[in-house]
C-alpha cells in the first residue's frame, strides 16, 4: 500500500502540474522516471496488488478460525432387516421372572447428533498452511511487480521514439530555412537574368519534398505520444515536453537487481512451505469432542423408545496412509526447487547475453558520434562553397541541392546516433533494474 500511495502521489503531482498551467501552449517538462511511475499507477494490474492482500487477508481469517470450537450436527434414519437380539428365548425368561420384559428393538431407528470437537493437537496442520498462505501471497505480489515492470521497455521504445522523431523535426525546420534562403537567392539571380526557372522549380521540390518528410515526422511523433499517454494516462502530452536525458558519465553497474530474481527466491520459500506440509500431514490429530444426541434407540440398544444422551471424550486420529506417497512428495518438493534453480540460471545467463549486447551497442553509438559533428563541420564547409559556386555559375542548382541534402542527411544522422545511445543506455538500465 506504501508503494500504491507514492505512485498515486507522483501522478497526482504531475497532473495537476500539468493542468494547472496558464498557458495552454506552455510545454512542461516530463522525464522518462516521471513516465516510468505514471505508468505503473495508471496500469490495470495494479490493482491486482490490493486483491492480493484481501485474498490473504480471507484466507489467513479462516486459517485463525480453525482453533475455534468445530459444531457439526447429523441426522440418520433407517430401516434394517435385523437387529440385535438376545441368544436365549425373551419370552421363556419373561415367564420365569415376572415383570421383566425384554423389548425388541426396532428395525426402523432414527439419530440426531450435535458434536462440538476443539484441536488440542493438529500436527501444526493450521501453521503450515498459514505459512503456505503467505508464501503464496507474496509470490503473487512480486509476479505483479514483474509484470509492471516490463512497461518500462515500452516506455523506452515510445519515449526515445518520440525524442528522436522531434529531433528529426527540429533539422528538418533547419533544411526548410536553408531552401528558402536558397530560393530567395535563385529569385534574385533570376531578376539579373543569370538563373532561370528551372532552378527555382528544383529548389521548391526539395522544399516540398521537406514539408512533406515533417508531415510524417509530426505524424509518428505524435503516434508515439499517443501511446506514451496511453500507458501513462497523462493528458496534453502534444503540448508537454519530453526532458532528453544527460550522460552522466558514469560506469554501468553490471549488477542485476531484477524483480524477477526477488520472484525466485519467493517461489522457494513457498515451495519450503509446502514441505514442511509434507511433514505435518504425517502427524497425529487429537481433539477433545462433547456429542449429544436423540433418538431410536439410545445408548442402551435393549431400549425400544426415544431417549436422549451424550457422549464426551478425547479422540485421536492418523492417517498412515500419508507414508505411502511420503518419499514421492519430498521428491517432487525437490525437483520443484531444482526448476526453480534452473530458471533463476537461465534468466541470468540470458540477462548477461544480453547486457554484452548492450553494452557494444552503447559503444558503438558512442563512437559513431565522435565523428558526427566533423562530418556535420564538413559537410556545412562543403554546402557553403557551393552556394558560393552557384553564385558564380560553375555549379547548376543540383548540385546545391545535392549538397544541402548531405549536409541534412548528416544532422539527422547526428541526432539519430544521439538518441539511439540514449535509449541503449536506458534499455541496460532496465536490463539491470540498477540506474545507479
Amino acid at each position: 500500500m506504501k508503494r500504491l500511495i507514492a505512485l498515486l502521489g507522483s501522478f497526482l503531482f504531475v497532473t495537476v502540474y500539468v493542468a494547472g498551467q496558464p498557458d495552454p501552449a506552455a510545454r512542461q517538462k516530463i522525464t522518462i522516471l516521471d513516465c516510468y511511475r505514471l505508468a505503473e499507477v495508471n496500469y490495470p494490474q495494479i490493482r491486482q496488488y490490493d486483491l492480493i492482500d484481501q485474498t490473504a487477508h480471507y484466507s489467513l481469517s479462516n486459517l485463525s478460525k480453525g482453533w475455534i470450537p468445530q459444531l457439526a450436527v447429523n441426522a440418520k434414519a433407517s430401516y434394517q432387516s435385523e437387529v440385535t437380539k438376545l441368544p436365549f428365548n425373551t419370552e421363556l425368561f419373561s415367564s420365569l421372572m415376572p415383570g421383566v420384559q425384554i423389548p425388541n428393538p426396532s428395525k426402523d431407528q432414527y439419530q440426531f447428533t450435535a458434536e462440538v470437537s476443539q484441536h488440542i493437537w493438529d500436527g501444526g496442520q493450521i501453521h503450515t498452511n498459514w505459512l503456505i498462505t503467505k508464501a503464496q501471497a507474496e509470490v503473487d505480489r512480486i509476479q505483479t511487480e514483474t509484470d509492471l515492470y516490463a512497461i518500462h521497455e515500452r516506455i523506452n521504445t515510445f519515449f526515445f521514439g518520440s525524442l528522436l522523431q522531434e529531433e528529426l523535426l527540429r533539422q528538418n525546420a533547419i533544411l526548410q530555412q536553408d531552401l528558402e534562403l536558397n530560393i530567395e537567392r535563385i529569385r534574385q539571380r533570376m531578376a539579373n537574368g543569370v538563373a532561370n526557372q528551372s532552378d527555382l522549380d528544383n529548389m521548391q521540390v526539395e522544399l516540398l519534398n521537406a514539408r512533406q518528410q515533417a508531415v510524417e515526422q509530426e505524424a509518428a511523433r505524435k503516434a508515439y505520444l499517443q501511446m506514451l499517454s496511453v500507458l501513462t494516462g497523462l493528458q496534453g502530452l502534444q503540448t508537454t515536453q519530453l526532458q532528453k536525458p544527460e550522460l552522466t558519465g558514469r560506469p554501468l553497474s553490471p549488477v542485476v537487481n531484477r524483480p524477477e530474481l526477488a520472484l525466485f527466491t519467493a517461489r522457494e520459500q513457498l515451495i519450503a512451505a509446502q514441505d514442511k506440509q509434507t511433514t505435518t500431514s504425517l502427524m497425529p490429530r487429537i481433539n477433545a469432542f462433547l456429542q449429544g444426541g436423540y433418538g431410536r434407540p439410545g445408548l442402551d440398544m435393549l431400549t425400544n423408545g426415544f431417549h436422549t444422551y451424550y457422549v464426551a471424550g478425547v479422540r485421536l486420529s492418523w492417517n498412515l496412509g500419508t507414508f505411502y506417497t511420503l518419499k514421492d512428495d519430498r521428491r517432487k518438493n525437490s525437483v520443484s526447487r531444482r526448476l526453480v534453480d534452473v530458471q533463476r540460471e537461465t534468466f541470468l545467463f540470458n540477462t548477461q547475453l544480453r547486457l554484452i549486447q548492450q553494452n557494444e551497442e552503447i559503444a558503438k553509438w558512442h563512437e559513431l558520434q565522435r565523428s558526427d559533428q566533423e562530418i556535420i563541420r564538413l559537410r556545412t564547409a562543403v554546402k557553403s562553397a557551393a552556394e558560393v559556386q552557384l553564385e558564380n555559375g560553375v555549379i547548376s542548382t543540383i548540385d546545391l541541392i545535392r549538397e544541402i541534402n548531405a549536409e541534412h542527411q548528416a544532422r539527422q544522422t547526428a541526432a539519430w546516433h544521439q538518441i539511439m545511445q540514449l535509449q541503449a543506455l536506458y534499455n541496460y538500465i532496465y536490463t539491470t533494474n540498477n540506474p545507479e
